[in-house]
């Protein structure tokens, strides 16, 4: 997308997005015919994924999931845009936050934390974190090929206050905000794919070997950071739920990999919980786990 068509479809969203979501999941019935349908979007990629995660559920109870994925993932299109017009009012009566006492406590404790979650249900609405929490909160993420898309998206991931760097700037802003007194809660996605070069680690995720990022665990023990686990909840079309749940309230001198483990058999058992609101349209098994590593 160059510049002309971002800014046709900047503002074709700005306008559309003036609808209230009632009217906006209108569309989303519509996206979802799209996206599964005709043309439809990675339809191989999202049976591959399901048959291999889940073997022992039979071809109907597949097709079942898959069907509400794809209309979940049209919702979440729409409640991304949506984002653009979306007031801190609307926003904290969409997505709530139940247990917030306990990075509140971890706050008045001084402690820097990280928080650990999956594409799960809508995580682009947990930019409404810093509304919740006096915690400079921070996002990592990968920023986009498309360096218009990659500004629209950023824009509305920090229109509350959420600060965003890249994984590979985060060591750096930890150490800026100890040194200026600033306890942070820094937001990883864990769920990520790292690239092939950068693979040290494999696990078993949803019955495949998979490769982890190890950016958790090293970073939250070099700082002695503790780390929450974040639940997003679905409680019905349009509204969430953030459940915060204390993984390690310290991490320095545990042994290795049971950071890296205990966070991802935490998503593991929400993904087979409710399965239709993990993202299956990413290939997250595209890399192979070497032989000398089995």
């Amino acid at each position: 997308m160059g510049a002309i068509g971002y800014y046709i479809f900047y503002g074709i969203n700005w306008v559309i997005t003036l609808l209230p979501l009632s009217v906006l999941y209108i569309f989303s019935d519509f996206l979802y015919i799209v996206l599964y349908y005709f043309p439809s979007y990675r339809r191989k990629v999202v049976a591959d994924n399901l048959k291999n995660s889940f073997p022992d559920k039979t071809e109907q109870e597949i097709k079942c999931i898959e069907k509400k994925f794809y209309k979940h993932l049209a919702d979440l299109f729409i409640e991304t845009f949506k984002l653009t017009h979306m007031s801190k009012e609307q926003m904290m009566r969409r997505f709530t936050v139940s247990h917030l006492e306990i990075i509140d406590k971890l706050l008045a404790e001084k402690r820097d934390t990280i928080a650990v979650l999956g594409h799960y249900n809508n995580w682009e609405w947990l930019s409404v974190l810093p509304l919740y929490s006096k915690y400079k909160s921070v996002s990592i993420y990968k920023p986009l090929q498309n360096k218009y898309f990659d500004r629209f998206v950023n824009n509305l991931r920090s229109k509350n206050g959420m600060v965003l760097t890249p994984m590979s700037n985060i060591i750096r802003e930890i150490i800026n905000d100890r040194k200026n007194g600033i306890n942070t809660i820094s937001a990883f996605i864990s769920d990520q794919t790292p690239i092939k070069t950068e693979i040290k680690f494999w696990t078993t995720f949803l019955n495949q070997d998979t490769p982890i990022y190890m950016g958790t665990e090293k970073v939250a023990s070099k700082y002695d950071m503790a780390i929450v686990f974040f639940h997003i909840q679905k409680i019905k079309r349009g509204y969430y739920n953030l459940n915060i749940e204390l993984l390690f309230e310290h991490t320095v001198g545990l042994p290795e990999h049971l950071i890296t483990e205990t966070h991802v058999k935490r998503l593991e058992k929400t993904i087979r919980e409710k399965p239709e609101f993990w993202i299956w349209s990413h290939r997250r098994w595209k890399h192979n786990k070497p032989v000398d590593n089995v």
